[in-house]
């Protein structure tokens, strides 16, 4: 044996690619608390630029493993004057290398998320490793005893930041105790998240779902931003999914397959349903007040009376009521934009609602609801899903007190999804409408939201309080981070990474269904997700494979 090979072997050489497979160690603990984190000094082989905030790192302490989530990068040096009187060493590799990792050196500061023990128990940070702890890149088996392995209730979202082989299982019977929130700036990708979650539910059977699909993103299929179609719920799951439309003929335009057509009738709509309809059609106190006289007065058909505009009518009603003549003008013409909704009728057929509570209660079935030409109109958009939240929200509650308890009777878990959240949970609003009473029992009544939005701040904070889990895309607002992060565990630190995401194809998740907030690169949407489902024959999926290509496997299609 050679000298060279005895220093080898009693001093390793420490290769700055190894790393990287989750082998070799980062460097030591070196300060910190526990309420502000860990500084760790990077070894002087360890290349600073493949850090990044997200990524997760492991404490190897005396008695347990600590995982961490890096939040910040930052380069430091034993000599403050080197800063002011930085070192001519370009080109001199031979001083660089004299400098690097001695004078002048990186530290990542960690934020302790979890303590995994001996038994291999993840458990809450209580306390910090001690000084010169070693810290390793996290690897497969580090992540998979945190979040555990796929199973009847646990589902497969995506993939945590440089570990792309290893996965993220999110607890979905956690995730739908309580309601959830998907947020992100225009063009992150919300409706493509929202569309994994919502297909690991419905094949998991871990509920059902009520789906207001304002731009038919989730139903038949979809067209993404690079011109692809992708398969909506009901190509993957035909015998879990019924699909509603209120316009057949946008429907049969895109060649979209809908089970029936929803219609409402005008003396079916209630006063409490236009009360949501506050801000959008701008309605005053004094014309919410006419509303609800009229409906007293006039009765079911109050609507098409008013609409109609007989003399006597308007006559009779500045004689007989307090509602000012402004006022009631005032309604008419908000209201007339209802004449050109086509799916509003003097006679509705046999009624929808009841129809759909079948659907969800005794065939257990989830419902996407698509809205054709009238998702560009945000109040038919919130008219609808309100009218019918509303007395979907009666009937679980009915079905839950005859059930008293018993399990074996009561309705399965509904999650109903919003997009443009913060139009129905607005603070002025929030405590009077039906999405703010969900939101606030939690699953009482087994019901919960599942709300899309790009706008959390303008969600009521009380309302906020109660989403369990956030799966959150990238954000830029400074108010909309702090909505997202009121009330999460370790806060700052979580700031920069939020901050720092991709535009696409990254998102975090925090909250009831993890445990631990974790950055993950979300599941493709591509064939291989579609084949992952056992109700997938092998005719579909070959099917599926030669409508994308051999070529498409790594596209996210959005």
């Amino acid at each position: 044996m050679t000298d060279a090979e005895n220093l080898d072997q009693w001093f390793p050489r420490n290769d700055p690619t190894a790393y990287q497979t989750g082998i070799e160690r980062l460097g030591v603990v070196v300060g910190g608390s526990l309420s502000k984190g860990l500084v760790v000094k990077l070894d002087p082989l360890v290349s600073i630029e493949d850090l990044a905030v997200g990524r997760y790192v492991v404490v190897h302490g005396t008695h347990k493993r600590f995982f961490c989530m890096i939040n910040d990068v930052t380069l430091d040096s034993t000599n403050p004057a080197i800063q002011s009187d930085p070192p001519n060493v370009a080109g001199d590799d031979f001083l660089s290398a004299i400098y690097s990792g001695s004078v002048a050196y990186g530290t990542v500061h960690v934020a302790p998320m979890l303590s995994i023990e001996l038994d291999g128990a993840p458990k809450p940070v209580k306390t910090i490793p001690s000084h010169f702890m070693p810290v390793f890149s996290a690897s497969a088996e580090d992540v998979n005893d945190v979040f555990g392995t796929e199973d009847a209730t646990h589902f497969h979202v995506g993939a945590p930041l440089e570990l792309e082989h290893t996965r993220i299982n999110l607890d979905l019977r956690r995730l739908v105790e309580r309601s959830v929130g998907v947020f992100g700036k225009s063009g992150t990708g919300k409706s493509f998240l929202t569309r994994v979650l919502l297909a690991g539910l419905i094949h998991k059977g871990v509920g059902v779902s009520l789906i207001f699909d304002m731009h038919n993103d989730y139903g038949w299929q979809i067209t993404s931003e690079n011109g692809y179609s992708v398969k909506g719920l009901k190509q993957l799951f035909d015998s879990k999914v019924t699909i509603l439309t209120l316009d057949a003929e946008s429907s049969r335009r895109r060649n979209a397959k809908f089970d029936f057509e929803v219609k409402l009738g005008y003396d079916e709509v209630e006063p409490e349903d236009l009360e949501q309809l506050r801000v959008t059609m701008n309605f005053s106190d004094a014309m919410i007040d006419a509303i609800h006289t009229l409906s007293k007065r006039w009765g079911k058909g109050w609507i098409r009376r008013l609409l109609k505009g007989d003399p006597d009518d308007i006559e009779d009603l500045e004689m007989n009521t307090t509602i000012a003549s402004g006022t009631l003008i005032a309604v008419q013409r908000r209201m007339e934009r209802f004449e050109r909704w086509d799916f509003l009728v003097a006679e509705a057929p046999p009624d929808s609602v009841k129809q759909i509570i079948s659907i969800l209660v005794d065939q257990q079935k989830s419902v996407v609801l698509e809205f054709g030409r009238y998702g560009n109109s945000l109040d038919a958009y919130m008219l609808v899903a309100n009218y019918l939240t509303r007395r979907i929200h009666e009937a679980y509650v009915e079905h839950m007190e005859k059930a008293l308890g018993d399990a074996a009777h009561e309705p399965p878990q509904l999650l109903i999804t919003i997009e443009e959240a913060h139009k129905f949970l607005d603070p002025k609003i929030a405590n009077q409408t039906t999405f703010g009473i969900i939101a606030r029992e939690m699953r009482k009544y087994n019901v919960t939201l599942l709300v899309v939005d790009q706008r959390p701040s303008a969600i009521d904070e009380e309302v906020m309080s109660q989403v369990g889990t956030r799966v959150t895309a990238l954000l830029d607002n400074e108010r909309d981070i702090n909505a997202v992060l009121n009330g999460i565990s370790g806060a700052g630190g979580l700031r920069e990474v939020l901050a720092r995401l991709d535009t696409k194809q990254q998102a975090i998740i925090m909250g009831h269904a993890v445990p631990m907030p974790v950055v993950i690169r979300p599941r493709t949407y591509d064939e291989d997700f579609y084949a992952s489902f056992e109700n997938l024959s092998p005719a579909t999926t070959s099917r599926i494979r030669k409508t994308l290509g051999t070529g498409d496997t790594d596209r996210r299609l959005r």
